[in-house]
């Protein structure tokens, strides 16, 4: 329980519609999308970085968890107050504080969205690339937290790529400011990169400034039917060894086919077991050439049809929809992200299915095959037999095969809390140690989403 005396604290410096105590407030920051459930015992509501700064040093001073937090979005447990004490939400930190098309670069809060940069880089020319499926309803700050990617973070990269520089409250009080203003900087330690991707455990960001990247001239989509999995994923390497990168190349199995039929039944062939969605972005003449260099790698004895589709935008809305028309499968998920080089795909999936098949769990992929990122998905119900303990085994050891075909544990949803118990597969003891060091030089009480990350 909070002390008095902190409580007390945290009302002095913020007004009293930007704090919650009440335990029916409080519970809507008790969760993130991986439906877990830690209530905080408060929330507080900064607006500025001096605001962030005070409560980072009441919670210092009387030794109090703080776990920061965007709009919930993400599925790893990054955001959950897992020890109580004090949630401290950055949704109304929204201000674009410039915009300068000149530079490339738009200046924000943590808590803006981002399809807000979208919108107000939009009239300028340029667009800021990633672009996870929870664009609409997810915040810079998130997108920052976990280093974000989505579709087309095969061509364009992932959030880390796309930052010049942060402000930002470390765990002991002190602001900082890392990176530049420009495109160039190699002046002392690369820090912007370290706190990309640290769910703040390290800082509290407060300010980011973006890069932002041209729009492209006009977009292309190609669509390849499969009969099996395998052909599908032989293709995806073909395509990733052209020169011509596609912006996004998205692959579908045949567990996410059947869930888009439930709710489009007329928009797939009914002999399609895998598919590829691939963007083509750029000029008209750069976007024919590389179509048709992409046609020809899709060519497979499985192959049943490859054409391109002159609007997509039916067929995305459809991938976005998959994630919640997993629940129709099975009332959990236990929801991966890993990545493995693309010239292992093949072998990752024959040995997935294996893996599934052996421990009887539902299983349902999709995801960002041009990066090696394929979103697993075993669906379980809790209250089935020995269905969680299963899961859990495959779980294991499909981390293991990850590893094993040099692949990493995730590759755009951080590590949270659901996967630290398994970040010894990835990470050596030395370098876990010096990791925690880290830790400790930028918030030695260790207040800061406390539990998070390491095993």
């Amino acid at each position: 329980m909070l002390a008095a005396d902190f409580v007390d604290g945290v009302r002095k410096l913020l007004p009293v519609d930007r704090v919650l105590t009440d335990p029916v407030d409080c519970y809507a920051y008790a969760y993130d999308n991986s439906r877990r459930i830690f209530p905080p015992e408060m929330v507080a509501f900064p607006v500025t970085g001096a605001e962030v700064r005070s409560i980072v040093a009441l919670c210092n001073m009387h030794g109090v968890a703080l776990t920061p937090r965007g709009r919930g979005t993400g599925t790893s447990g990054g955001s959950l107050p897992e020890q109580g004490g004090l949630a401290l939400s950055l949704e109304r930190m929204l201000r674009i504080v410039s915009m300068d098309p000149a530079n490339r670069v738009i200046v924000t809060e943590p808590g803006v969205l981002n399809e807000s940069i979208q919108e107000a880089a939009r009239p300028h020319g340029f667009f800021w690339p990633p672009d996870p499926s929870s664009a609409a309803y997810c915040s810079v700050g998130g997108n920052l937290a976990t280093s974000a990617g989505g579709p087309r973070a095969v061509k364009y990269g992932t959030t880390r790529d796309h930052v010049l520089g942060l402000k930002a409250v470390t765990g002991a009080g002190e602001f900082i400011r890392t990176g530049c203003y420009t495109t160039k900087g190699v002046v002392g330690y690369d820090l912007t990169r370290l706190l990309i991707g640290s769910e703040g455990t390290l800082a509290i960001i407060t300010e980011a400034t973006l890069k932002l990247t041209p729009l492209p001239r006009s977009r292309s989509g190609i669509t390849a039917h499969y009969r099996d999995a395998r052909s599908c994923a032989a293709a995806i390497v073909r395509i990733m060894a052209l020169p011509e990168t596609p912006s996004a190349l998205e692959f579908l199995d045949g567990g996410a086919l059947d869930l888009i039929r439930k709710r489009f039944p007329d928009m797939l062939p009914d002999a399609t077991r895998a598919m590829l969605m691939i963007e083509v972005d750029g000029s008209e003449h750069a976007i024919a050439a590389a179509s048709k260099a992409i046609l020809d790698a899709c060519r497979d004895p499985g192959l049943i049809l490859a054409e391109q589709v002159a609007d997509a935008a039916g067929l995305w809305r459809a991938r976005k929809a998959l994630s919640p028309l997993l629940r129709d499968v099975a009332p959990r998920k236990i929801n991966e992200d890993v990545v493995v080089p693309v010239a292992a795909l093949p072998e990752f999936l024959d040995d997935l299915e294996r893996l599934v098949r052996a421990y009887r769990i539902a299983n349902v992929n999709f995801g960002h095959a041009g990066n090696g990122n394929i979103h697993v998905n075993l669906l379980v119900n809790p209250d089935a037999g020995d269905e969680m303990e299963r899961a859990q085994k495959c779980l294991d050891q499909m981390f293991d095969l990850v590893i094993r075909l040099n692949g990493t544990l995730s590759g755009e949803h951080g590590i949270g809390s659901e996967k630290r118990a398994y970040v010894g597969k990835e990470i050596d003891a030395g370098t876990l140690g010096l990791m925690k060091d880290i830790k400790r030089a930028f918030d030695p009480r260790n207040i800061l989403n406390p539990g998070k990350l390491f095993p």
